[in-house]
């Protein structure tokens, strides 16, 4: 290694930027994100830094530039923009005994500044000594799809209470308790965003209150997949799916999601399906929440975001009636998903304002709704799982009043390989889909202008 990765002590330290312009502002948002006093060089300052000062998060020092002005700073950084002044001002620092990073000058450098994933206080820093800022910039996302945003917050609590910890425990049950706070019931709790129950739980354990640190209480997370794509799926999906024991999906769920989970954890396909249901709700119920009994994290894998279609109120209720924690983790629609393809919003101003979402599929022995009871100018109306139905609904909509002429835009496994958009007309519908093998997947988007537009229709599957 050329460079030595370490962390520096900043707080109540002086650091020095050179510099009052652009390169010297992205320096200064850098430090700001530490207790450092920062300094700032240079005779003129743009609005972002004079602000700065203004507040008070910054001194100014607008007169000449000597060796005394980067005397006893834990760094400084030369970024004026300018190559001559630059190296004149290394030169000026040097002779101070400062460290010093000058902007797009690695030949000058002493310290380098790394990509930074920030859970102050947990702070992880991806350097490549200067070869590689893009490389490192994609290191830092994937890192930060794998720490939770809470995780410093949890982990300053941990600190608050190290010296109660010291005071209390042996120090032969200490080891054992911090694996249990950071990979049992606590952060569990924190993560599911139950803080205070995560703060009583290590307190009672603290106090001697309570005693059992070793079996980790299960939970169940619901999570949205998303409509294919795995890098559709939120920062919070990706978490659960890395913290999970075992993962139970639906079909529908694209093979690449489940590369995001861990690599020892279960995987349980649950082969649920439009027309296919292999598995029976009430067995999946069972099964997952006998899995969080046995203490086990379990990802319940859903495609799109469960709260929409997603029979998750059967899944909840299981869960809660034997008292295992459950979460719901949003995920993309593919209604959503489905106007990204295409190009279009959802709605659009002063021609659609209301956004109803639909499903073509019923319960068994159900009749089948009035789907033309939305179909109001300025409403577009969502329909998933509706191939199936699409000639009863173009019928329904079509006795309705809506002209069999209007537009159809079909969207089909969006966000996938497999994609595909149409167009054609209401009237056509069933047989365009037909003619092009589309048998599932399908949401329909219907949008009626208001009467001052022309009226037109869309349906994304």
């Amino acid at each position: 290694m050329k460079f030595f990765p370490m962390f520096i002590r900043c707080a109540g330290r002086r650091v020095v930027i050179a510099g009052g312009g652009e390169q010297a502002a992205q320096k200064a948002r850098l430090m700001l994100k530490t207790e450092a006093r920062i300094v700032l060089l240079a005779p003129h300052l743009d609005d972002e830094l004079a602000a700065l000062v203004a507040d008070g998060r910054a001194d100014h020092h607008a007169g000449p530039i000597t060796p005394a002005c980067f005397e006893d700073c834990a760094m400084c950084f030369v970024a004026t923009g300018c190559p001559a002044l630059d190296t004149t001002l290394h030169s000026l620092a040097k002779e101070a005994g400062a460290l010093v990073n000058v902007v797009d000058r690695p030949e000058l450098c002493d310290i380098t500044t790394p990509a930074l994933v920030d859970r102050d206080p947990v702070v992880v820093a991806i350097g490549t000594e200067g070869t590689a800022p893009v490389l490192a910039r994609q290191i830092k996302t994937r890192v930060e799809e794998m720490l939770a945003p809470s995780l410093g917050g949890y982990a300053a609590l941990a600190g608050r209470l190290r010296g109660a910890v010291a005071a209390r425990l042996p120090r032969e049950k200490r080891r054992a308790f911090w694996r249990w706070v950071f990979d049992g019931a606590p952060r569990a709790a924190w993560q599911r965003g139950a803080e205070r129950e995560a703060a009583r739980l290590l307190k009672e354990v603290i106090a001697g209150e309570a005693t059992d640190t070793g079996t980790p209480q299960g939970c169940i997370s619901l999570i949205g997949a998303g409509p294919g794509a795995r890098d559709l799926l939120t920062l919070r999906a990706v978490e659960r799916l890395q913290e999970a024991d075992v993962i139970f999906y639906d079909r529908l769920v694209d093979p690449d999601v489940l590369e995001l989970a861990r690599r020892d954890a279960e995987r349980v396909c649950v082969g649920k399906e439009v027309g296919g249901h292999s598995w029976p709700q009430a067995r999946i119920d069972a099964v997952i929440v006998a899995a969080a009994r046995s203490g086990k994290r379990v990802a319940r894998l859903k495609s799109g975001d469960p709260s929409i279609f997603g029979r998750a109120t059967e899944e909840i209720a299981a869960a809660r009636a034997k008292g295992i924690p459950v979460e719901i983790v949003p995920g993309v629609t593919a209604a959503s998903a489905a106007a990204a393809a295409l190009g279009h919003p959802l709605n659009e101003r002063g021609r659609s304002d209301t956004i109803v979402l639909a499903t073509g599929a019923c319960r068994d022995g159900d009749p089948p709704p009035d789907w033309s009871e939305h179909a109001r100018p300025g409403t577009t109306l969502a329909w998933y799982m509706a191939v199936g139905a699409a000639q009863a609904l173009r019928d329904n909509l079509l006795r309705a009043g809506i002209g069999g002429d209007a537009r159809v835009e079909i969207a089909a496994c969006v966000s996938t390989p497999r994609e595909h958009l149409l167009d054609t007309a209401l009237a056509e519908l069933p047989e365009t889909l037909r003619r092009h093998g589309i048998s599932g997947h399908a949401i329909l988007m219907l949008t009626l202008p208001k009467p001052a537009q022309q009226a037109s229709v869309a349906l994304a599957s």
